[in-house]
């Protein structure tokens, strides 16, 4: 038996086999294949203007750039803003150095007129004592010289030097010339009755209340009181 699913078909090919005579002949139009895809070139890698990290670095190149310049200009700012300043400074120093110069100047012009002065005073005062001793007795400066030698060679006081000038024993100088010696003299008394209390203490190995005594004695020194209490105070300096 013929299957009758199957019948059809086999009819529909006789049909399609046979063709009347003389009736065109129908060619079936093949189906287009569809072409293989071809792959892209270079391996299918990307262009480097397609990686992400390709703008990282464009992106930090940039920024660096920026930076350089900018650094640059604030460096640049810097030297400009440092330059007077550094002028500045050094006008300041000029000015000050300028101003200690005068000042030492100035100085050294006060110290030449006072230097000045006080020899025009020493001057005046030589020549006022040359033109005094002048009209001044022999008699007169011999007796202040002879003082002189009393009080720095024997340390005598003011008294004692008095007497001796006019002691018969001693310069037998009258009394108005031996004054005008003790009024003339230049003398350190006090120094003069320290001088002697050492004397008593290193020679006589006297108290200090012995030392004093003599020292104000009329047949001792005859220094006043205030003069031997000098000496007693400073005996041990």
């Amino acid at each position: 038996m013929t299957d009758p699913n199957t019948m059809p078909s086999s009819q529909g090919n006789a049909a399609q086999q046979f063709q009347p005579t003389g009736a065109p002949v129908q060619q079936q139009t093949p189906m287009p294949q569809p072409m293989p895809s071809t792959p892209p070139q270079g391996g299918g890698k990307k262009p480097i203007w397609k990686k992400w990290w390709f703008w990282v670095i464009i992106v930090v190149v940039v920024i660096a750039i920026a930076a350089s310049a900018g650094g640059s200009k604030d460096k640049k700012e810097s030297a400009t803003e440092t330059k007077p300043s550094s002028s500045t400074s050094q006008s300041a120093g000029t000015a000050e150095k300028n101003q200690s110069e005068e000042q030492k100047a100035e100085e050294e012009k006060q110290e030449a007129a006072e230097e000045k002065t006080l020899e025009t005073e020493q001057n005046a005062n030589e020549q006022q004592t040359e033109s005094t001793d002048a009209n001044v007795p022999a008699e007169y400066r011999n007796a202040l010289r002879q003082a002189e030698t009393y009080s720095d060679m024997m340390h005598l006081s003011k008294q004692g030097i008095y007497d001796q000038l006019t002691s018969e024993y001693g310069g037998q100088f009258p009394a108005e010339a031996a004054q005008y010696a003790i009024d003339n003299l230049k003398a350190d008394y006090n120094k003069n009755a320290l001088e002697q209390a050492k004397t008593y203490r290193d020679t006589m190995a006297m108290s200090d209340a012995a030392v004093k005594d003599q020292l104000m004695s009329e047949y001792g020194g005859q220094f006043t009181e205030s003069e031997a209490q000098y000496a007693i105070d400073h005996l041990n300096d």
